[in-house]
């Protein structure tokens, strides 16, 4: 008979309370597993953005033009925008560096604030591309209304900023530890 022996995990346990749009809001959550999901999606999200990038980067003679010129929907609000935008020298390294820095900063958790702001951007932009018509369409995109792969990345990389995700096993923890950064408030905002 094989004895087991049961020995529960210890993990601190507190108590969010939040007034969120004007209701109180309050439970109890595990900071061992909350730090445990903001790593991991992290991670995922570096391996999005700098997987995106490389792709675009080894592939050479990628270019957006093509897309920004001929694929953007013929009723979507932003097309001249985007058009406009296909003839601009600085719109494909700006793509494909951008994500390819985003896609770093998020892996060894440097300003990820930052990073995630210009991530979140960015994925704004792409979704604002996919739109098949206006608000009074109800915002139609390819499969579905509103919502797309875009908003979830966009959302998921503001959580990260807000969480303040690149102090878990990331660069943001020791930056934020000099008197440099501690002093300056305003520096603060790009780390995290």
């Amino acid at each position: 008979m094989v004895q087991m022996e049961v020995t529960k995990m210890s993990t601190k346990r507190r108590t969010l309370e939040a007034d969120l749009f004007g209701r109180e809001t309050d439970f109890e959550y595990s900071e061992q597993w909350i730090g445990y999901a903001l790593l991991g999606l992290r991670m995922v999200m570096a391996w999005v953005f700098l997987q995106a990038g490389l792709d675009k980067l080894f592939q050479g003679d990628w270019t957006a033009a093509g897309y920004l010129e001929f694929a953007i929907p013929a009723d979507n609000p932003f097309k001249s925008v985007f058009v406009d935008m296909a003839g601009m020298s600085f719109v494909d390294p700006l793509v494909v560096w951008g994500q390819i820095l985003i896609g770093l900063a998020l892996l060894v958790g440097v300003a990820v604030r930052f990073a995630a702001f210009w991530g979140a951007v960015q994925m704004i932009m792409f979704w604002m591309s996919h739109l098949e018509g206006g608000i009074m369409a109800g915002l139609p995109i390819e499969h579905g209304w509103v919502v797309s792969s875009h908003i979830v990345y966009a959302l998921l990389l503001f959580g990260l900023g807000a969480a303040g995700a690149g102090r878990i096993l990331g660069v943001d923890s020791y930056l934020e530890s000099l008197p440099a950064v501690r002093d300056n408030r305003w520096l603060r905002y790009f780390l995290g």
